[in-house]
């Protein structure tokens, strides 16, 4: 637009130059070896631009043919380039569908046309074509021939990481990802592993530096941030609370302000104000994280946060717990320990039976049957419940990839991944099993004991009973002796009074050769028969 904008300009000033010139007529003479040369000032102008377009004509033409060579061969690198690029975006599109023969024609043919230490993606291209085909040995020196690259340094601890990962060799796949890390530390890949190493030797300081880097670069969000550092000063604090007692307490403080409802934070702080007789402000920290979620580790801390209290200081602490958490489970469960202790069995079965009602799960069961054996010692009630809390749901607990612990720990002990332990209850059982008997009372069913048959007496004729406009016909005789004779009134008339009642007896399996009695044409037979369940 620029360049039309621009020779429209010129156009209109000689054109206005020619007007001007044509409405002021003159001569013009030239004197030259003994001429004299004379034209009209028109013509002469015509005659100067004439040879100035003349001049830069020629000037184009001979430095046309001058550069010919170099455009003429420029032409020919640019369309071999073009076919490489080609060649080799779709080498790319290939490795990237899982077709390996079309990725290795393809980046040889890219090889051909570009040069690969013009164009990296080459040596990509035949490392993936390399994986593709089964070749990881040969996938394994592309990567590791690309460290001398600056450019492909990354890119070659990428796949050798990779690599390593699918070995399995751990150790060598932590390495690479360091290098890279320290290389690029906004790598989120590298960065990961680095924290897993590092959180494996225990090198917490060296954990929350790396963390901090991760914030700044914004590879994580705050919340995010704030939580991994909660952890791993936790950590901290659990790794120091024996040699460094003050360092402690500051870890677990800071993590505590981190994440108050984080229960290992929680406890970890309070249990440093402890040591150091700060009972107030420990009890205010297990207080807030109650609040938040009840803990049974929480509600073991503040009910023996002075080991001097006696039974009812501690059930009393308990019972304020339960204040500030009401109709929880948890709650009830701290009460009812705490009352065990001090010999209170009513209001310990109480609260763990309000336990069982809130939450049915076997740690309720188990308090249940120790309050039942310490109070009573009724052995039958004991093993009822500890027979239910067989069948219950299991108590929450730490979990992280499978394992289950008492104690929390910050990285996994399976995959090392950094808070994996979650606290809920195992998935061992996928549901609470059913057994709507459990909790409701068994009514005695009365069983009929069958009388005792002399073998010599034959089988008698089952009696039916007769109504009104009803004609009784004697088919009994007929039957033959395999035919079963259903209970009737009349059989149930004729039992003694003082016969024992038995458990129902089981129902006998049929043999291969006997088919029984289809009930169906059974049925139809005696369609008056009583029956007595």
């Amino acid at each position: 637009m620029i360049r039309l904008l621009a020779f429209l300009i010129v156009v209109f000033a000689l054109g206005l130059g020619f007007a001007w010139l044509a409405d002021r007529p003159g001569d013009m003479v030239v004197t030259f070896n003994g001429y004299q040369y004379q034209v009209s000032l028109m013509v002469a102008a015509v005659a100067v631009v004439a040879v100035v377009a003349a001049v830069m004509i020629l000037w184009w033409l001979v430095k046309s043919l001058w550069n010919s060579p170099y455009t003429i061969s420029r032409y020919f690198r640019v369309r071999r380039r073009d076919r490489g690029y080609q060649a080799l975006s779709t080498g790319m599109i290939a490795a990237g569908a899982g077709d390996g023969a079309l990725a290795r024609k393809k980046t040889k043919e890219a090889a051909k046309l570009i040069r690969s230490d013009q164009e990296p993606l080459i040596h990509l291209l035949e490392a993936q074509a390399s994986l593709l085909e089964g070749d990881h040995e040969g996938a394994r020196q592309k990567f590791e021939s690309m460290l001398d690259d600056p450019e492909m340094r990354l890119l070659g601890l990428r796949g050798l990481y990779l690599e390593a990962e699918r070995l399995g060799d751990r150790n060598a796949a932590r390495h690479y990802a360091g290098r890279a890390a320290a290389v690029a530390p906004q790598l989120a890949w590298a960065a990961e592993s680095t924290l897993e190493e590092l959180t494996a030797r225990g090198d917490w300081d060296g954990a929350l530096k790396l963390v901090d880097a991760q914030k700044s670069t914004r590879q994580i969000e705050r919340d995010a941030a704030n939580r991994r550092r909660a952890v791993l000063l936790t950590a901290k604090a659990q790794s120091l609370a024996d040699s460094d007692p003050t360092a402690a307490r500051t870890a677990a403080l800071e993590a505590n302000k981190l994440q108050p409802d984080f229960a290992p934070a929680a406890v970890a702080a309070a249990a440093a104000l402890f040591r150091q007789n700060d009972v107030r402000k420990g009890s205010k920290i297990l207080e807030t994280a109650w609040r938040a979620e009840p803990h049974p580790e929480i509600a073991e801390l503040y009910t023996h946060a002075r080991p001097g209290d006696a039974v009812l200081d501690r059930l009393n602490r308990a019972k304020k717990l339960q204040e500030m958490k009401k109709n929880h489970a948890e709650s009830s469960m701290t009460v009812a320990r705490a009352a065990l202790d001090a010999q209170d069995f009513a209001t310990a079965r109480r609260e763990a039976e309000a336990a069982i009602r809130m939450d049915r799960r076997e740690g309720a069961y188990l308090l249940l049957a120790d309050i039942e054996e310490a109070e009573t010692g009724d052995q039958g009630k004991v093993r009822q419940l500890l027979s239910k809390a067989v069948r219950a749901p299991r108590d929450p607990a730490w979990v992280a990839d499978g394992v289950v612990s008492e104690r929390w720990a910050p990285v996994s002990p399976v995959t090392g991944r950094l808070d994996a332990f979650e606290w809920r209850a195992p998935m061992e059982r996928l549901g609470q099993l059913i057994d709507s008997r459990d909790d409701a009372p068994e009514a005695t069913v009365p069983a009929i004991e069958a009388l005792a048959k002399p073998a010599s007496e034959k089988p008698s004729d089952a009696v039916e009973p007769t109504t009104a406009g009803s004609e009784t016909t004697g088919q009994g005789t007929d039957r033959s002796e395999d035919q079963v004779t259903p209970v009737t009134a009349a059989a149930f008339a004729a039992v003694p009074a003082d016969a024992e009642a038995v458990e129902p007896a089981e129902e006998l399996t049929r043999l291969p050769d006997d088919p029984g009695v289809d009930p169906d044409e059974e049925a139809e037979k005696s369609p008056r028969r009583f029956r007595l369940f």
